[in-house]
């Protein structure tokens, strides 16, 4: 296999422990550049030393990931992928969900790796300990560990149902309190990321009527006189969002996430580092 062959397998494995596309392709160009310098003759499963090779740097790389988001100003989200194309150098049906990722911040990075090998791709424990250099029984704890706080999160690895988008749009507005009230979960919660670079909520929404409030205050002072703003529908992450462009750029990401028929939880990613790869999949 060619490194272009490789590089949507690889890419996938370190997006979904890493949470950031960009610096799943370091780890994977990284890996690659390695390989170059150090050959591995020697090897017959060069697609399974890749991989273990891939998995264990993008756990190094979280461990230093975790210490810079201490000071983070503000929420930090996962970088959002498009899932509606097959356009992007990614394996879309191993890509995770948003929800998921965004609760498996609550992980170790260890204890991330094992959990994904084990429920996006089907490894046994025999093959993550061989895969992380670890014992099958830690796998197994690791693993019970992991499940565990995900469980107690409310974690959703199902792929949600998609919301009145265009009922939620048209209400923000047109400030329908009430429709947007009649769309939204009691337990419905905004989390913002902006990076630090432009505006956004440092602490989550919570609530019916402050979500409500947050979303039509939000609209009418930063969208609402903007001549060539548009909210297109998408799906990000297997979960239906809507991209806001201006002047034909992508300035904000939501994400919704569904418990029923309602939307219980709203993702704004408004950083602008983590919306580049969105521009390119227009």
């Amino acid at each position: 296999m060619d490194t272009e062959t490789l590089k949507p397998l690889l890419e996938t494995y370190a997006y979904n422990i890493l949470g950031s596309y960009e610096d799943a392709r370091d780890v994977v160009q990284d890996v690659w550049l390695k390989l170059l310098e150090n050959p591995v003759n020697h090897v017959e499963n060069r697609r399974g030393y890749l991989i273990k090779s891939v998995v264990n740097h993008a756990i190094n790389v979280k461990n230093r990931q975790k210490k810079f988001l201490k000071e983070y100003p503000g929420a930090w989200l996962p970088e959002p992928v498009a899932t509606e194309k097959a356009d992007t150098s990614l394996e879309h049906r191993e890509i995770l969900s948003y929800s998921l990722m965004v609760l498996m911040e609550k992980l170790t990075a260890r204890e991330r790796a094992v959990f994904i090998l084990k429920e996006a791709y089907h490894y046994s424990h025999r093959e993550i300990a061989d895969t992380l250099d670890i014992s099958e029984e830690n796998s197994r704890q690791l693993f019970r560990r992991s499940k565990g706080r995900l469980d107690k999160g409310g974690a959703q690895t199902s792929i949600p149902d998609n919301p009145k988008l265009e009922q939620l749009f048209v209400a923000m507005q047109n400030r329908e309190m009430e429709q947007l009230e009649a769309l939204l979960h009691e337990d419905i919660a905004i989390t913002s990321d902006g990076g630090g670079k432009v505006s956004a909520a440092m602490k989550s929404i919570l609530g019916i009527d402050h979500v409500v409030k947050f979303l039509v205050g939000v609209y009418r002072k930063f969208y609402e006189k903007v001549p060539d703003l548009k909210i297109v529908p998408s799906q990000i992450n297997h979960q239906p969002a809507l991209l806001y462009y201006s002047g034909g750029t992508v300035t904000n990401c939501l994400l919704f996430s569904v418990k029923g028929e309602k939307i219980d939880q709203i993702y704004f990613v408004r950083n602008p580092d983590k919306l580049k790869n969105l521009q390119k999949n227009r």
